[in-house]
């Protein structure tokens, strides 16, 4: 294990070498962080399958894709705390050796309970992401920092892309067992290149976890998350989601209470109530929420029948190649973005980043009846993901001391990630309210695919005006 020590004084000799293993530092973290986000998609085109491949119903077997948005949206706020503990290059071998223990457990189920514990543990391999952006910080000259925290920002987005098609393919050509194979040999990779090539800088910070901060979270995390997921589920005329989401409400006031009393917190609020920080996340969940329009959206246009009139009749496999692209346009915004922060800053930026984000939709309202013309609204709208998701990070770290970067970068993916999955029980919602028969099948109107677009692209031009509140900083490095 190579250690870096914060205070190091180099000689120019020592340079070329030190730049050589940040560089290769950069590839290890953006390779990680694509993989733990590729694990987030592998279930999608198995979903119709799933109660007879685990001998299930549809209820239960929607937990599969519940239970690692849990576990993400749990892990990294978490994890990101870890790494300002204990150090960050031990937190990211750890979340990649969960994601090989998750994988290999889902390659050997067949039946429900033990899958949605390897699907548990896939998702609490998320907290990489946040840890390892950073970890950037920390190892990166200024120069690099902004490309390098751009490039991994990129990968929470990437991989969920390119792992839809990818993992279509891999199950109609294979057995379904064969995606988590897959994914377990992929992690054996990461975690070993982890623990080769990127260096353990020592903690600033030091100290204990919170473990009863960290449970009140983890906690209040899940109660809510579980209502907004379920809701549509069990009716949201029902008792049950709202129950989960008064009680969730009151498990993290509670906690946040208690946080603030903590004399070594699991999150400082003080620092998440800085005007900076707190804007950003309200930005991020609002993003967060916009960008996953194009993800439930587009893939149910492209396969619907033609016969319905606005369906354009692709197989799963051909729908997942069409969105594609998608990933590739946001991995090039990604030095884009970092272009435009070094000649704008990191709040333009991501303003910049909302504003096409919601151009995107605003297309997709009135083109959308070609496939190519969803390529065309997927491409832009991920060019403002590919912008806006590299600034946060950046924002965020600009505005927090260097010893609270991994919570303060972890609660703002907790944020995104609340984002997306408020907004994937949205916008199930209006598909569902407003339908027309086929055939006997209520399938949604094409009005409200119209209607997703137009919340997606509101969504958007709020983190837009969010975004322009947040003050200019000095940034906090200390």
């Amino acid at each position: 294990m190579t250690t870096v020590s914060t205070a190091t004084h180099t000689t120019p000799a020592d340079e070329p070498d030190r730049s050589h293993r940040a560089g290769v530092s950069i590839i290890v973290l953006c390779f990680g962080g694509l993989i733990a986000s590729l694990t987030q998609t592998l279930v999608i085109p198995l979903q119709g399958s799933l109660p007879v491949l685990l001998d299930t119903t549809s209820a239960n077997a929607s937990w599969v894709v519940t239970s690692t948005l849990l576990g993400g949206a749990v892990a990294m706020p978490i994890a990101g705390s870890l790494g300002d503990l204990f150090g960050k290059q031990r937190v990211l071998l750890i979340s990649s050796l969960i994601l090989v223990l998750g994988s290999v457990i889902c390659a050997l189920s067949d039946t429900l309970l033990p899958m949605l514990a390897g699907r548990t543990l896939q998702g609490l391999s998320m907290g990489f992401i946040p840890v390892g952006i950073s970890l950037l910080r920390e190892i990166t000259k200024p120069a690099q920092t902004g490309t390098a925290i751009a490039a991994m920002s990129g990968t929470l987005g990437v991989g969920g892309a390119i792992g839809l098609p990818l993992a279509a393919y891999v199950a109609d050509a294979f057995d379904w067992h064969v995606l988590f194979w897959l994914s377990g040999v992929l992690a054996v990779l990461v975690a070993i290149a982890v623990a080769v090539v990127v260096p353990h800088v020592p903690s600033v910070k030091g100290g204990r976890l919170d473990v009863v901060g960290a449970l009140g979270l983890a906690a209040g995390l899940v109660i809510t998350l579980v209502g907004i997921t379920k809701g549509g589920d069990w009716g949201w005329g029902t008792a049950r989601p709202w129950l989960c989401l008064v009680t969730g409400a009151v498990v993290l006031v509670a906690w946040g209470f208690y946080e603030l009393r903590h004399p070594a917190p699991l999150a400082d609020l003080r620092v998440t109530a800085r005007r900076p920080v707190l804007l950003t996340n309200l930005a991020a969940v609002a993003i967060g929420f916009g960008m996953l329009a194009q993800a439930i959206v587009v893939p149910q246009l492209l396969q619907l029948p033609e016969s319905t009139g606005y369906g354009l009749g692709q197989t799963l496999l051909a729908a997942g190649l069409w969105m594609a692209p998608g990933g590739l346009v946001m991995m090039a915004f990604a030095p884009v973005s970092s272009r435009l922060m070094t000649a704008f800053g990191a709040r333009i930026t991501l303003a910049i980043g909302a504003t096409v984000l919601a151009l995107g939709y605003l297309v997709g309202v009135f083109f959308m009846d070609a496939s190519w013309q969803l390529l065309v609204v997927t491409c832009i709208s991920s060019a403002g993901v590919g912008i806006g998701y590299a600034a946060m990070p950046a924002l965020i770290m600009s505005s927090v001391p260097l010893s609270e970067a991994g919570a303060a970068v972890g609660f703002n993916a907790l944020m995104r990630s609340v984002g997306t999955t408020t907004s994937a029980a949205v916008m199930a919602g209006v598909l569902a309210a407003s339908t027309t028969d086929f055939g006997g099948f209520p399938l949604p109107s094409e009005g409200a695919f119209r209607a997703c677009f137009l919340i997606g692209a509101g969504a958007a031009l709020s983190g837009v005006v969010l975004t322009l509140l947040i003050p200019k900083q000095t940034p906090a490095r200390v």
